[in-house]
């Protein structure tokens, strides 16, 4: 009696298979735009690593990969030095930029997620009007201040400088998955004597988890990119996070596009580490923020 049982089973899970390959065989058109988008997305990859293997004086097309591989560029970059000075900076002013947006981004949000007051609506209003100013607008007046307060070249400066401009974004991502969750769950800790900070680190932080793996990799790889600023308040050489690492190789009279090619290339290893790392946590950040929405 087990075997046709067996394969009665194993008949339905063909039917099923068969079923769902004739749902897809309709959908063709959804893959075509997908591997389109996957073209589009993977041929700057592409370019910029076929470049990095390329003397410097060769004119061949950029589609076509060298022959022979041409590895002196990243060898010369790594023994001048500059590019482990620049992702050492970067790194810096990145992980010190997250923690300070983080810490005061989730509980502001925190605040503003659950009193519903007249004040708090304009403090929202106000937070995303500043996310509509560009901040190359408001250059000469923010360079002008820091300079009066000794900012420029300095760690802090770049840190207070990045984490004023990416709070709000932040602020509005917390703020819009804490009002998702109950209310009731801060009610029932605050009957059982729990205090407003205890509420906030036992019962709301546990469950940021995804949309702070969000947070990080959004606003992570815009400070690591960050240049205009980066440009106007590092002077020093000494302070060059690796975007301005990569402008040395551009000047008037020649311009090294494998050295800058190989820099760029390395430089972009740390983030696609972290986002291997992270990519779980920030995919399911994405899903629970479209459900709760």
């Amino acid at each position: 009696m087990s075997k046709p049982k067996r394969h009665e089973r194993g008949t339905d899970l063909y039917l099923e298979e068969t079923e769902r390959f004739k749902f897809r065989k309709k959908d063709w058109w959804k893959y075509l735009i997908g591997l389109a988008l996957l073209f589009i997305y993977l041929y700057p990859f592409f370019i910029i690593i076929n470049v990095s293997l390329k003397p410097f004086g060769d004119t061949t097309s950029r589609m076509k990969f060298p022959d022979p591989v041409y590895w002196d560029n990243f060898k010369s970059v790594i023994a001048a030095g500059d590019i482990f000075v620049g992702i050492r900076n970067s790194l810096i002013i990145t992980v010190l930029v997250l923690i300070l947006e983080i810490v005061v981004g989730c509980m502001a949000a925190y605040a503003l997620a659950r009193n519903q007051s007249k004040v708090n609506e304009v403090v929202r209003s106000l937070i995303m009007s500043v996310m509509m100013i560009t901040p190359l607008t408001i250059l000469v007046g923010v360079y002008s201040t820091m300079s009066k307060i000794h900012a420029t070249s300095t760690y802090w400066g770049m840190v207070l400088l990045l984490s004023s401009f990416g709070l709000p974004m932040v602020i509005f991502l917390y703020t819009n998955f804490i009002s998702s969750i109950p209310v009731a769950l801060d009610e029932a800790a605050a009957i059982d004597g729990a205090s407003n900070l205890q509420i906030f680190f036992k019962i709301i932080l546990p469950q940021l988890k995804s949309v702070t793996v969000t947070v990080i990799i959004l606003q992570g790889v815009g400070i690591w990119n960050e240049y205009t600023y980066s440009y106007y308040f590092l002077q020093k050489k000494e302070m060059q996070t690796i975007t301005l690492v990569i402008k040395t190789f551009f000047s008037s009279v020649s311009n090294d596009y494998g050295s800058a090619a190989a820099t760029a290339v390395i430089g972009m290893a740390p983030l696609i580490i972290l986002y291997l790392f992270l990519q779980k946590y920030f995919i399911q950040g994405q899903v629970d923020s479209a459900i709760k929405s």
